[in-house]
């Protein structure tokens, strides 16, 4: 095999091993009950802020408390360390601690009564969840394109029923007075969302520890035998590669660049992600459209089902037919008119309040939303191309890494512009969105140093 191998299988290729249906079950049910937790708590979380000692009761304020930063700063911290701890004790162990730990901080978001015990609470889900434990469950899988296309399905999925159990479950009092009596509910109106989703996250714990079974075989000491004397260390052949290559020999133009383009995307997709329901939390006499939790639940549900259409329906034939550059550029390009429509849709709320056409523009936001989340699949598989197959881990863990330190910078940054831009009401209120405008062009000039077709796969 030579560097000009293509790196999908030709036709004649033999079969792929068939996936155990009992283990595949298992992995995808524990990579949907994680997330769904952290992602139930967008409808609600910038509420939540407001009503806490943190603001002060000044709305304005609101956007530079968004917790969502900790959670992924603490998974940048800690992804490489417990997936090194999983090739030692094995996946098992690894998954049932971050299982049983996301469960417990989950319910114990929901009782939180101060912004510290949300930050402490945060960082713990962020270390014990999400792409350490997915990391674990990925590596099951014996190719790793399998589980890219399993991942895209399940994160939609999580991403619709998330934050539509967030909404639906915030305030039960309010809403269902009869079957949520009580002061309790009253002093804790987020605790029911929390205490559903971390439910399921035990559930997800009781089924790794009854039917998932370990994929890391237990090492075995080194035997000596009398072979090993009789052939000098010199005769070995130098061009015969041993293990996987060093993070320091990844850093070459592919993969760099591959990564490069993924982190620019994970930047603008979460910021997104946390922008949205900041828009739509915050008042309209402050650049927003009021909207309660129920509402926001059900726009960033649908958000969710729109990126699982466009992945399901529209990246395998449009890959084939346009090419991976083409389809990660045209789907970047997406980030443009939604971050103009932002503005848009302010203006003509603050003039006509939350009317027929706002709705309309916000599905018109959604969709191109989807199209955006076409381009994960399509740099998954640059990244995927850019190293030698037995460092492919290592380049995932780097991808992962500084996605994750990305995904931490987002929010913080694009919540607290918001923030800056209504209170010193820069550029009319609406700067921070000129801001991420002008980042998509330049993540636009980044995915034009990426090669029209993906690399040849390298071997080692």
């Amino acid at each position: 095999m030579d560097e000009t191998t293509a790196l999908l299988p030709k036709p004649g290729s033999p079969p792929r091993t068939p996936l155990p249906k009992l283990q595949l079950s298992v992995i995808l049910f524990i990579q949907i009950c994680e997330p769904l937790a952290s992602q139930s708590i967008y409808p609600y979380i910038n509420q939540l802020v407001s009503e806490l000692d943190i603001t002060g009761g000044d709305e304005k304020k609101v956007g530079y408390y968004a917790c969502e930063s900790l959670f992924f700063l603490t998974e940048a911290v800690t992804v490489l360390q417990w997936s090194r701890a999983s090739d030692h004790v094995g996946r098992k162990p690894i998954l049932l601690l971050g299982l049983f730990g996301t469960g417990l901080s989950i319910m114990c978001f929901g009782l939180s009564r101060t912004f510290w015990t949300l930050v402490v609470r945060s960082s713990v889900v962020g270390d014990l969840t999400d792409r350490t434990n997915r990391g674990q469950a990925i590596a099951y899988f014996p190719a790793i394109i399998v589980a890219l296309a399993y991942n895209v399905v399940i994160w939609s999925y999580q991403a619709t029923l998330g934050p539509f159990l967030g909404g639906t479950l915030a305030r039960p009092h309010d809403r269902f007075p009869k079957i949520f009596p009580g002061k309790f509910w009253q002093d804790f109106p987020y605790f029911l969302p929390c205490l559903v989703t971390g439910s399921f996250v035990f559930l997800g714990c009781l089924v790794v520890l009854v039917l998932f079974k370990e994929s890391v075989p237990p090492r075995k000491p080194p035997v000596s035998t009398d072979a090993d004397t009789d052939f000098p260390s010199d005769e070995v052949q130098p061009a015969q590669r041993v293990g996987p290559r060093s993070v320091r020999e990844l850093l070459v133009f592919p993969v760099l660049i591959s990564i490069s383009n993924y982190v620019a995307l994970a930047f603008l997709s979460i910021a997104l992600s946390a922008l949205l329901p900041l828009f739509l939390a915050m008042p309209l006499e402050i650049g927003g459209l009021g909207l309660p939790p129920s509402k926001i639940g059900f726009v960033i549900a649908a958000y969710g089902v729109t990126m699982g259409l466009s992945q399901f329906l529209f990246f395998a034939r449009a890959a084939r037919r346009f090419g991976e550059k083409r389809v990660f550029v045209g789907a970047l390009t997406a980030c443009l008119p939604i971050f103009a429509l932002f503005p848009i849709i302010s203006v003509i709320a603050q003039r006509d309040g939350v009317s027929p056409i706002i709705w309309v523009l916000i599905g018109c936001m959604l969709v191109l939303g989807g199209l955006m989340d076409l381009a994960f699949g399509a740099i998954f598989m640059f990244v995927q191309a850019s190293a030698p197959k037995s460092s492919r881990g290592t380049a995932n863990g780097m991808s992962q890494t500084s996605a994750s330190l990305a995904r931490a910078l987002g929010p913080a940054l694009s919540t607290s512009l918001f923030s800056l831009s209504v209170e010193h009401n820069l550029m009319g209120g609406y700067f921070v969105y000129f801001v991420f405008f002008a980042f998509s062009m330049f993540a636009l000039v980044l995915a034009g140093q990426l090669p029209e077709e993906i690399w040849d796969e390298v071997d080692d």
